[in-house]
């Protein structure tokens, strides 16, 4: 028989997949979003080239520490459970 903390455990599994999912689906929509306006700006000429890549050169130093900080988050996701893995797909199909 399946205990009340297995239920749980599962429910809080399947939410966190699903909200990481959603998550996630939005942030590439933003992405989406910004690469759009600055190709406008551009297009325009409001923003130059070189702006942009010095803006990038200066977000791409602050890289190697959100790669730690993720790495040390990423230990608290259960990402290898399968209940995981079926909310984030869901999260991602319907967020």
């Amino acid at each position: 028989m399946i205990s009340t903390n297995e239920i749980v455990s599962i429910a809080v599994t399947f939410v966190l997949g699903l909200l990481i999912g959603f998550l996630v689906k939005k942030l590439f929509a933003v992405g989406i979003i910004l690469v759009a306006i600055v190709v406008l700006l551009i297009a325009i000429g409001y923003l130059s080239p070189a702006t942009v890549e010095s803006l990038l050169e200066s977000v791409g130093a602050q890289v190697p520490k959100a790669i730690s900080e993720a790495k040390s988050i990423s230990g608290y996701v259960p990402y290898d459970s399968i209940v995981f893995v079926i909310g984030f797909i869901i999260g991602l199909v319907k967020g």
